[in-house]
């Protein structure tokens, strides 16, 4: 067996696919010997958008799909390690995020719920399974969000260097790497790529607005825009975490009773601006100046990125490839990572960034005998 591979599954909150990457750890710096993303199937994904939403039938429903997820998350190990040529035999766990259905930690009994049946991926694959990594840290009084902070610490840390890590998904999050020797700082900054997805899928019946064309059409709602940054998540102080229970189709349609009449170029354009300014806000609070580097789908987003630049004239923004790492598969390998933490037998998560009362070993572990 080789000690250093793991493999890490990922599947966020767009529910566009799941990625899947092969890391080696046995070196300083991870190594990304390979990487696959396998689609989800339209009748999952619409199931899977329907659980997110509270329904009837819930219990038989989320059964069902967590047994058909992890079919899925298994079919994406197999097509990743016939693809790199490496046996199951090599591979010391997977690590699996999960798909997220539920993710309320705010409540009186604070909880997050994530999909995609281990045993099922251990049996399917022959490899023992590390997964449900976010429940220990909210039993622990903690968000259970973000958790790739950790990795980013000890991958993108630079001494000197005010630095942030932007990942923009489904749901946008910055970990802040101080220069000093300040606490490393991470939470959810409110909508990433979820809205803007979402009114693209729902006007023109595409998945995404392609380089943020769609958006560069259209101008801005500065009242639309003030409306929608007016949401108390945004004035929250960190920890915190949030996802498609705030930010989704029903919020959106709310939002739009006033602003129905414009353009629905205009529409996409204020929803683009609205990332960009939430993710600019909490930088800008956090450093005057520093270097971002994005990471997840908005990286490849031309028009995002040339509105958060504009947002931030003080700080560079590049994307995680200048620091080695295609931008695309950060998070995959955050989740082998914290795999290895596990197998390891070493914390993960950073109570400063989660609100956990201690640091702890994340995730149980499923085996494939």
């Amino acid at each position: 067996m080789n000690s250093g591979y793991f493999i890490g599954l990922m599947s966020g909150t767009s529910m566009d696919g799941v990625d899947a990457v092969l890391v080696d750890f046995s070196k300083d710096q991870p190594k990304l010997l390979g990487q696959h993303t396998e689609p989800l199937p339209t009748h999952l994904f619409k199931g899977l958008q329907r659980l997110c939403q509270p329904d009837t039938d819930e219990i038989n429903r989320l059964g069902r799909l967590d047994r058909t997820v992890g079919k899925v998350f298994a079919a994406a190990v197999k097509q990743l390690l016939a693809k790199t040529g490496v046996s199951k035999e090599q591979v010391c766990a997977i690590g699996s995020h999960g798909q997220t259905v539920r993710h309320m930690p705010n409540l009186e009994v604070g909880f997050t719920l994530q999909i995609g049946d281990p045993n099922t991926i251990a049996a399917e694959t022959g490899i023992d399974v590390i997964a449900d990594f976010r429940r220990k840290d909210v039993a622990l009084g903690g968000q259970g969000a973000p958790l790739v902070p950790a990795f980013h610490q000890q991958i993108f840390s630079r001494p000197g260097i005010n630095r942030f890590i932007l990942n923009i998904g489904g749901i946008a999050n910055i970990t802040f790497l101080p220069a000093d020797n300040r606490e490393i700082l991470g939470f959810d900054t409110g909508p990433g790529n979820t809205l803007i997805d979402a009114w693209s899928q729902q006007i023109r019946q595409l998945p995404f607005d392609e380089d943020g064309q769609w958006a560069e059409s259209g101008n801005s709602s500065a009242e639309f825009l003030t409306q929608l940054l007016s949401h108390p998540y945004f004035s929250l102080d960190y920890p915190k975490s949030t996802g498609r229970e705030l930010f989704n189709n029903a919020w959106l349609d709310q939002q739009l009773a006033l602003f129905s009449h414009l353009p629905e170029e205009d529409i996409q354009s204020t929803l683009l601006d609205l990332t960009c300014h939430s993710i600019a806000r909490d930088i800008a609070k956090l450093s005057p100046d520093g270097e971002i580097y994005v990471c997840g789908g908005g990286a490849l987003n031309g028009v995002l990125m040339k509105r958060l630049g504009a947002q931030l004239p003080n700080h560079s923004i590049a994307t995680t490839s200048a620091l080695g790492i295609d931008p695309k598969w950060v998070e995959g390998i955050a989740f082998a990572w914290l795999a290895l933490r596990h197998y390891q037998g070493l914390p993960a998560n950073l109570p400063a960034v989660t609100g956990a009362s201690r640091e702890a070993v994340l995730g149980a572990r499923f085996p494939a005998a």
